[in-house]
C-alpha cells in the first residue's frame, strides 16, 4: 500500500504510539497516507478508535510477527 510518511512507534506503550501518531499526522497534508508501526497490543483498538474520532480514515491493519501495522489516510 502506498503511504507517503512511516512512523515507528515500536517497543512504546500506552499512550505513546498515539501521541506520535497524532504528531505524524500534523505534518502530513489531506488525502496523505501514514504507516505506523506499533508492538503495543493495546493499539489495535487505541489508533482505530483515535482515527475515527479524529475524522481520519483508518485503510488497513495488519499484524507479522508481533508487529501491528496501521494505514492511516488524514482528512
Amino acid at each position: 500500500m502506498h503511504r507517503d510518511k512511516v512512523l515507528d512507534a515500536k517497543g512504546l506503550s500506552c499512550p505513546m504510539p498515539i501521541v506520535k501518531t497524532k504528531k505524524a499526522m500534523d505534518s502530513l497534508q489531506s488525502g496523505q497516507v501514514l504507516e505506523v508501526q506499533t508492538t503495543d497490543k493495546g493499539s489495535r483498538s487505541d489508533l482505530a478508535a483515535w482515527a475515527k474520532s479524529s475524522g481520519h480514515t483508518l485503510l488497513e491493519t495488519k499484524e507479522e510477527d508481533g508487529v501491528l501495522t496501521f494505514f492511516i489516510r488524514k482528512s
